[in-house]
């Protein structure tokens, strides 16, 4: 599923703030003791990314993003499961080139994978 670059750029700064600092991730709970173990992308939503990339193999491929749920985009992503996502870490990913790395286009973002928790019954 794509999401915004401005809630992507709110997901990455809560992130930056904390987990990526050494810290507990914060929810409305306080801190979130039981982070992410895993995130199931499925095979249709890699390969959409992958083809909007650089066709040289050497090249083209997915840069992933480390980011963290705020208690917004938690709940707008995941509807009355806000709750149970705001402060979990969620890779964001793009379609990117080895010889142009950087954020450009926002419509070019996806997220939402499977997470565990609070989902790990895959």
């Amino acid at each position: 599923m794509k999401i915004s670059k401005e809630d992507f750029d709110q997901m990455k700064a809560k992130y930056d703030k904390e987990v990526k600092k050494g810290k507990p991730a914060k929810s409305k709970k306080g801190d979130v003791v039981n982070q992410t173990s895993w995130i199931f992308f499925d095979r249709e939503s890699i390969e959409k990314v992958l083809a909007q990339a650089d066709p040289d193999p050497k090249k083209g491929g997915i840069k992933f993003h480390f980011s963290e749920y705020t208690k917004e985009t938690a709940e707008k992503y995941h509807p009355g499961e806000g709750d149970q996502y705001e402060g979990l870490m969620t890779l964001v990913f793009e379609a990117a080139s080895a010889d142009n790395l950087t954020v450009e286009d926002s419509s070019d973002l996806e997220n939402i994978g499977r997470m565990c928790p609070p989902t790990c019954e895959i």
